[in-house]
């Protein structure tokens, strides 16, 4: 219901077409078709009274993804989170849907789910999971937000950026402008951004994330990671998180992956390797580096699986491969070997057995357990596959851009699919 928030002045515009008209020897002015995206804002107040429990819904997107005991927690990026009851893998039943503005990543420990909504971070009782409650917020835990194209707001005094209000027009620059670089023009007096269409920008105690996560639970420690940083909270008292330190980190991080007293963080640059010795303060213990690119990385039994994707978000030019390392001394990961991908996502592993979502490629089943001699033994290319669980030996759910699968992996080799929960398309 955005049209119940208020909108500001402040716009950003991106410009959907090539240049209408060259520049001129003289004057060089350049006529852009443009589109102006207008913010729509929630009031920090209205932000924090809009979790709760509501009737299932359709999926429109999946994002990340959650197994906690036999329920799945299928995040859609930015609005919430799908409550799944998975006791039949050949018929899962969407059961409620938890309304979390702003929510990407969550987490869960003994029934409470930690859950990120734009700059807070909120913990939520799952027991009954038909009607998921909040029970405690850690506000401001993520200040400094950051939106689409670099954009950023005085978000105390207007609220975080929620819906953008379209609108088609044509601009008029100035080439010569010392703003203006041939691809976008950013004017500091106003704010406002143009971007020509070169510019690229695309019931254990402990449940289950996917290799994409951002959230990692390590003993009594929630581990977030955000950018540059790792920042931890608190959890000895479940339901009342407390937020200790916010650690830098050189390079941008994108995923985290904790493992016996490690936390092995996947970004842009390489694999970083952080101990907990001192719990609140995560340190930096090793690193693997690699060129610029996209990698998830997550860890069994000593091997760490990283798979690395070049793109326009990560880098055109970067290799597409799976590379697996002995982690056995963490102050030292020894990469054993890699392997071609075609455009490796997400990825988990389960007795040495590798899956890796590749989007449009698919997914593949790879036989890892000699590390030196793995092999591809199925790719199902159907599947627009991007991140992965294996809930066991027998069981892995797949988000893919299409909905969210199952499969059964009983055999590897003949893996068979149980269930799909289709995404319903937005019109």
């Amino acid at each position: 219901m955005f049209y119940l928030y208020k909108l500001r002045t402040a716009v950003v515009f991106v410009v959907l077409m090539l240049l209408a008209s060259g520049c001129l020897k003289d004057s060089c002015d350049v006529r852009i078709p443009s589109t102006i995206f207008t913010p729509v804002y929630l009031t920090l107040d209205e932000l924090r009274s809009s979790v709760k429990s509501e009737a299932p819904k359709n999926i429109e997107e999946t994002g990340k993804i959650y197994l906690y005991g036999k329920y799945i927690f299928l995040n859609e990026p930015g609005k919430g989170i799908h409550v799944i009851d998975n006791n039949n893998p050949s018929s899962p039943k969407k059961i409620a849907f938890v309304n979390i503005p702003g929510n990407v990543d969550m987490a869960v420990k003994g029934n409470i789910m930690y859950a990120d909504s734009y700059l807070d971070l909120v913990a939520l009782d799952i027991t009954d999971p038909y009607h998921v409650k909040e029970v405690s917020r850690v506000k401001s835990a993520y200040p400094g937000l950051i939106y689409a194209y670099g954009y950023s707001t005085d978000t105390a005094r207007l609220g975080v950026i929620v819906d953008y209000i379209r609108k088609d027009t044509v601009l008029t620059q100035v080439c010569n402008n010392p703003g203006w670089n041939g691809e976008y023009y950013y004017d500091a007096v106003s704010n406002v951004a143009i971007f020509s269409n070169t510019s690229k920008s695309s019931v254990p105690s402990v449940g289950k994330a996917g290799s994409t996560a951002r959230f990692g639970l390590l003993n009594n420690y929630l581990y977030t990671v955000n950018n540059y940083s790792i920042t931890s909270f608190n959890i000895d008292q479940l339901t009342q998180p407390v937020k200790k330190n916010t650690v830098m980190v050189p390079a941008t991080v994108e995923t985290i992956f904790p493992y016996k007293e490690y936390l092995f963080l996947g970004t842009t640059t390489g694999m970083f390797i952080y101990n907990v010795v001192t719990p609140e303060t995560p340190a930096q213990k090793g690193i693997y580096s690699h060129i610029r690119s996209c990698d998830p990385v997550v860890v069994e039994n000593d091997r760490a699986y990283v798979t690395v994707r070049g793109g326009t978000a990560c880098n055109a030019g970067a290799v597409n491969q799976l590379t697996v390392l002995d982690v056995r001394n963490p102050a030292q990961p020894e990469p054993l070997r890699s392997y071609d991908m075609k455009s490796p996502y997400g990825l988990g592993v389960i007795n040495g057995y590798v899956f890796v979502g590749e989007g449009d490629n698919g997914l593949r089943f790879v036989d890892a357990r000699n590390p030196v001699a793995a092999k591809t033994l199925q790719v199902f290319s159907d599947v627009k596959a991007y991140d992965v669980i294996p809930e066991s030996d027998k069981l892995l759910l797949v988000t893919a851009k299409d909905g969210l699968y199952q499969y059964d992996i009983t055999d590897m080799e003949s893996p068979k699919r149980l269930s799909k929960i289709s995404i319903t398309v937005k019109q």
